[in-house]
C-alpha cells in the first residue's frame, strides 16, 4: 500500500486530498498542487489526466512546492503508484524503433548512457522484470518517463517527447 497527499498551497496548506493508489483524473479533487507528501511507496505523478505530460517520480518524504519535485507548475491531474519490486530489474533498450539496431541489456542503474554506450537515444525497449525510469539527461535529471514491464516499439509509447536519453534508473524497494 501507498500514501500520498496532495495539497493546493506550498508548504501542506489549503484543500487536500489523500489518494492510496491509482488515481487516472484528479481534477475534481483539487484545482491546482503546490505541495505533496508521500506517506508510503513510490510514485509517478502526471501533469495531465489519464497518467500524461510530464511525470514526476516521487519517493517518500516532504515536497512543499513544486520546485522540489522539480515541477514545471501546480499542475497535477494523475497519479499512479509503482508497485515495489524486490527482485532483479531486466531491460533491453535498442538502438532502432521496432527493436531494430544494437540490442543493449541493462540490469542497473545508469547515470550516462552516452558514456556507457556511445549512444544517448533509445528508440524502442523491453522492460522483463521490474519498473525504470528514463531521463531525458545524465546523472537523473530533466524529463521522466516510467517504463513498466512491456514493450515499447518507439519512445512515444513511453510518453517520450523524442529518443533522447540520458540516464536510466530501477524503482527498486
Amino acid at each position: 500500500m501507498g500514501k500520498i497527499i496532495f495539497y493546493e498551497d506550498r508548504s501542506f496548506l489549503g484543500r487536500s486530498y489523500e489518494c492510496a493508489g491509482e488515481c487516472s483524473d484528479l481534477h475534481s479533487h483539487f484545482s491546482r498542487c503546490n505541495s505533496i507528501r508521500v506517506d508510503s511507496g513510490d510514485w509517478m505523478v502526471y501533469e495531465r489526466p489519464g497518467y500524461s505530460g510530464y511525470q514526476y517520480f516521487l519517493k517518500k518524504g516532504d515536497y512543499p512546492d513544486y520546485h522540489r519535485w522539480m515541477g514545471f507548475n501546480d499542475c497535477v491531474r494523475s497519479c499512479r503508484l509503482i508497485p515495489t519490486h524486490q527482485s532483479s530489474h531486466r531491460l533491453t533498450i535498442y538502438e532502432r524503433p521496432e527493436f531494430g539496431g544494437r540490442p543493449t541489456e541493462l540490469t542497473d542503474d545508469c547515470a550516462s548512457l552516452s558514456e556507457r554506450f556511445r549512444s544517448g537515444d533509445v528508440h524502442s525497449c523491453n522492460v522483463r522484470d521490474g519498473n525504470w525510469i528514463f531521463y531525458e539527461h545524465p546523472n537523473y535529471r530533466g524529463r521522466q518517463y516510467l517504463v513498466r514491464p512491456g514493450e515499447y516499439r518507439r519512445s512515444g509509447e513511453w510518453g517520450g517527447a523524442s529518443s533522447r536519453v540520458g540516464s536510466i534508473r530501477r524503482v527498486a524497494a
